[in-house]
Formats: structure tokens, sequence, C-alpha cells
């Protein structure tokens, strides 16, 4: 091989080791695919609704870390009183039985800031009993808390930030507008795993949690079948666009699938501005126990097809002063006809508490007229 040849093959080599195109031999050329490679650039950079509705209320979603301190009393697990004297027990070599231990309970749930001063909406299960309580937002910043107040009654309570903001704020939805199949978006830290985001749609509204086996809340919940886990309990649930439509607060497993349960946040709201101002909420009653007339053996079939039957009467309570009787019928309330027991709850709620409401009854066959004016269940019970 002559010297000018050698060059040339040195040159070609390189090239070609390269990947850059002679311009010498512009038909080896590799082709860049540009018409493919643009419409893949298009796929890959296009955003699901998902995570766009997370870019308006995702940094508004927070984790809640308390603690607790719990007294365990060991002299419990020995007859009571039977090592009271501290002679006895070093007699018998049982050293330091009868003085209680304490241990320190941690637990975490989520929470949603829905005011920029800082004011967080949780679950009350996620902070009764705190001793110490710690807020970690979307950011990795870690301030403490304060609960404002808590409602045992909805599930519902308030945290302040002691740390000054401005705060990132959730944007409140409507959840009287959500109807059944519209998408649904819950985020919150289940078993410690931060921002976690499940999808799902809406499965059911205006469940009522006496359907579910719970007898000591007040509530009609939106249900869904978007994941809610131990942990995501006072989280968002979010519509397509992002906007707060409930609060996570429980979670009922089964075979197959498991179902979440939320509560609509007009309800909430409502409930968190009583807290604010007030300290507690006020839930009006008249003291009745409902269920729709055909529920028991059908003994008002022939009779009515819609209404609320009486099947308790709370002693010393509005009704019962007012006359009101088991196996009475509300027909309507304030003149409006009455469908579901549901619908009297609405009407007693939305009236508050000291001001008459006109029940019509069905007697025996009597129709009757009797005027009630609502209390506050917190005279009548103890609300934790």
């Amino acid at each position: 091989m002559i010297k000018s040849d050698y060059k040339h093959y040195l040159i070609g080599l390189y090239i070609l080791t390269l990947g850059i195109p002679s311009p010498a031999r512009p038909s080896l050329s590799v082709p860049m695919f540009k018409g493919i490679e643009a419409k893949s650039n298009a796929i890959y950079t296009k955003k699901s609704f998902v995570s766009e509705a997370l870019k308006k209320s995702g940094p508004a979603v927070v984790t809640i870390e308390t603690k607790k301190r719990v007294i365990t009393n060991n002299r419990s697990k020995l007859p009571q009183g039977f090592l009271i004297d501290e002679y006895f027990e070093r007699f018998f070599g049982i050293p330091n039985f009868q003085y209680p231990k304490s241990s320190i309970e941690r637990r975490q749930g989520s929470g949603v800031i829905f005011s920029t001063k800082g004011l967080v909406l949780t679950n009350a299960h996620v902070v009764e009993g705190t001793d110490e309580l710690i807020v970690g937002l979307s950011n990795g910043q870690r301030v403490s808390g304060k609960v404002v107040g808590q409602d045992m009654l909805t599930d519902l309570a308030v945290i302040r930030l002691d740390t000054p903001g401005p705060w990132p704020k959730a944007v409140l939805g409507n959840s009287e507008k959500i109807e059944v199949g519209d998408w649904a978006i819950a985020v919150g830290n289940p078993y410690g795993l931060e921002k976690t985001v499940t999808l799902g749609i809406i499965s059911n509204l205006n469940r009522n949690v006496s359907q579910l086996g719970i007898a000591d809340k007040r509530l009609n919940l939106i249900q869904t079948d978007a994941a809610i886990n131990p942990g995501n309990s006072g989280g968002p649930l979010l519509n397509a666009q992002g906007e707060v439509i409930g609060i996570n607060t429980l979670v009922r497993s089964g075979p197959g699938a498991g179902l979440g349960f939320a509560i609509p946040i007009n309800k909430a709201i409502n409930i968190a501005n009583q807290l604010v101002l007030k300290g507690k909420a006020i839930h009006p009653m008249i003291g009745v126990h409902l269920a729709n007339i055909n529920e028991d053996g059908n003994r008002f079939e022939n009779q009515l097809k819609q209404g609320a039957l009486i099947i308790y009467i709370l002693p010393n309570g509005p009704a019962d002063k007012e006359g009101l009787m088991v196996n009475d019928i509300i027909m309507s309330v304030n003149e409006e006809k009455i469908r579901y027991p549901q619908d009297v709850v609405n009407f007693i709620n939305n009236n508050g508490v000291n001001k008459e409401i006109q029940f019509t009854i069905l007697r025996r066959s009597r129709i009757l007229k009797i005027n009630i004016k609502p209390e506050d269940i917190s005279k009548f019970r103890r609300v934790r």
C-alpha cells in the first residue's frame, strides 16, 4: 500500500468509527429519522390530567406526625392491691412491678392546607389525644402545629401551623356538583409513603356511615374505588380539575377490592369554620332515630311510598317533649315533602338550633302538625 492510499484508509476508518458521514461518500450517511423522532417526543411530553390536577392542590397536601405518651400500669396483671406494699414486693422478688410504665406512641396521617393563614384540615382520629404534632410540607419543610379544634361526630379537626407563612393553599371544589362516575384522585401518605397518588372514580354519593356499621358518627360520605390506605386519613380527594371535593376518612377492605370513603368538602369546610371561630361544632338534633318506611316488614307499603319512620325517641329530647311517638311517620318538614330519613336530617342541620321546625306527622291515619325546636347534641351526650 502506497503512502497516500494508507493515509486515505486511516481517514476513512476514523470517519466510520465516529459515525460521521464522509463528505466524499454521501451515500453512506446514516438517516436521522427526524419525523419519527419529533412524533415520539410529542407523545412523551404530553401530560395526563392527573399530573395537571396535582399541580393545583398537591403542594398543599401535608404529612401529620403525632406523638402520644401512653401509660401502662403493670399492676393490672395481678389482682388489684396485691403488690401495694413495696416490702411485700421485694420479699417475693418482683422488682418495680407495681410502678406504671410510659411509652411514646407515634402515628402518621395526612392533611391539606385550606387557608393561607396556615390552617390544615384533617381527621379528628389522626390528632386525637396527641401530645406533640409535627407537620411535614411537600417541599420538605417540617413545622410544629397545634390543634385548634376537633369534632368527633364528623371526624374532622383543624390544625394551625406555628410558623408564619406564606403557605400553599388547596383549591376547594363543590361536593354538591360531583356525580357518580366522575374521576377521583386520592392524595396522602399511606404507610408512611409520602406523596402517594391513587386514581379511581366516584362510586356512590351520600353513603350513610350507619350502612358501614358505624353508629357514633354523623356523616354522609363519598364512596370511591381510589385506593385509600392507613395513613391516607385526612388527605384530600381531588376531582379531575385538581379541586378538593372530599377529605379521606376511612377504608372498608374486602375480597377483591377495597372501598374508600371521604367527607364531602362542603360539609368539611362548614365544620372547619365553626372549629376556627368557636372551637367546637354545633349539631342540631330533635332526638329521634329514623328508618325508611318500608324497611320494617313492609308494614306501610300500602299506605305510603315515601317518608321517614320514627323507630326510637331520645328520652327528654326535643321530640319527646313535643309528643312525637315511635311509629310516627314524618311526611313533610316546613311543608316540603320527605322522601328519605336523610331529608329530615338535612333539614334539621340547615335549620340550626333554637329555631322551630314544623313537622307533618302521620299517626294511625291521623295527620298532625307539630313544631319542634332542635337543640345541640352536646346537651344529650358526652362528645369527646
